[in-house]
């Protein structure tokens, strides 16, 4: 039998083996989904859209909101965490992440800490107590004062429970030693439209849903719940500059970001890191951010992931300290 020499088969067994294998494809070889875990009008809903445009041209591949609403905020959220690691699914993850992993953690689908991994923040910003203008008040003072002549009666709407709307909501209730009823909608957008229709009477809300009403008048602003004023709010006092202080964690911000599975590659979340910074330094895109009353506040990754787990322990010290059950 005539056998050839093994060097020169080795090209052919190459050449057998490597047929049919996948061939690697630099990211992004397909368009990118950036979930939203609520409908549209809320603040993470309006950061992506604000996003979406600069990172399509960027990354040369559309750049896709694909809101997942539902469960509060779990739906979406695990959507991502069991989506392929190859940065073609992300998640624009706000307060609410980070509200469940510190409140329920034994009952989610997924391991906050372990599943995901910072891509990037986007924004800081807090959140707004606002009034049906029917209410008859213009403070925080005058609504305490109707809240304690009227026990039991006043409402405020949030996106859901264990919210960070929810948490101010409860603080202002603490703080203020006042009787207003908790209703939580699927949303900030929801919630909004609830209290301008009339079924809830006093809004906590983010910035951006609230603010294209104050000029229409269908909103009244009372207080943020930050340290200091919004630079596109001045005229809106702190909570601390109205009266309430005294709760030593009670300034919240939403710290809003990009997250992606946790196994996605290192180059492919330092290229989105990279590519949704850039984009926040565009003058367009910044003043964008600040129109709609966030801050920006771009991070990394690792000071990112380093946010999150804080938020999620301040979280945790805030409702023992408020003494509140969220079941």
């Amino acid at each position: 039998m005539n056998h050839k020499p093994l060097y020169l088969l080795i090209p052919a067994l190459l050449l057998v083996f490597t047929i049919g294998a996948p061939v690697a494809q630099e990211f992004p070889s397909k368009p990118v989904r950036i979930v939203v875990t609520f409908p549209p009008g809320g603040l993470n809903d309006i950061a992506a859209r604000i996003l979406a445009q600069p990172l399509t041209r960027a990354l040369g591949q559309v750049v896709i909101v694909d809101n997942r609403p539902g469960g509060n905020s779990l739906i979406g959220t695990e959507f991502v965490a069991h989506a392929p690691a190859d940065g073609h699914t992300l998640l624009l993850m706000g307060f609410a992440f980070k509200a469940n992993a510190a409140l329920r953690p034994k009952l989610l689908p997924y391991d906050t800490l372990k599943d995901f991994t910072g891509v990037a923040r986007i924004e800081s910003s807090p959140f707004m107590l606002a009034v049906n203008p029917s209410l008859p008040v213009k403070s925080v003072e005058e609504l305490i004062a109707l809240a304690r002549a009227r026990p039991g009666q006043l409402t405020y709407a949030s996106n859901f429970t264990g919210s960070g709307q929810h948490l101010t909501g409860e603080m202002l209730k603490l703080m203020a030693n006042v009787d207003i009823i908790h209703v939580p909608y699927q949303g900030d957008g929801p919630a909004t439209m609830a209290v301008i229709a009339g079924h809830a009477n006093i809004l906590v809300s983010t910035i951006p849903g609230i603010v294209p009403h104050l000029a229409t008048g269908r909103l009244r602003a009372l207080a943020v719940s930050s340290g200091m004023r919004v630079d596109s709010l001045k005229d809106v006092p702190t909570m601390a500059e109205s009266g309430l202080s005294g709760l030593s964690s009670f300034e919240l911000t939403t710290n809003t970001g990009v997250v992606a599975p946790a196994s996605t590659p290192k180059a492919t979340i330092d290229r989105l890191s990279a590519e949704i910074v850039r984009a926040m330094e565009l003058p367009e895109i910044h003043d964008s951010l600040i129109k709609q009353g966030m801050h920006p506040s771009p991070a990394g990754p690792s000071e990112f992931d380093a946010v999150i787990r804080a938020d999620i322990q301040k979280i945790q010290k805030i409702v023992q300290e408020a003494n509140l059950r969220i079941d």
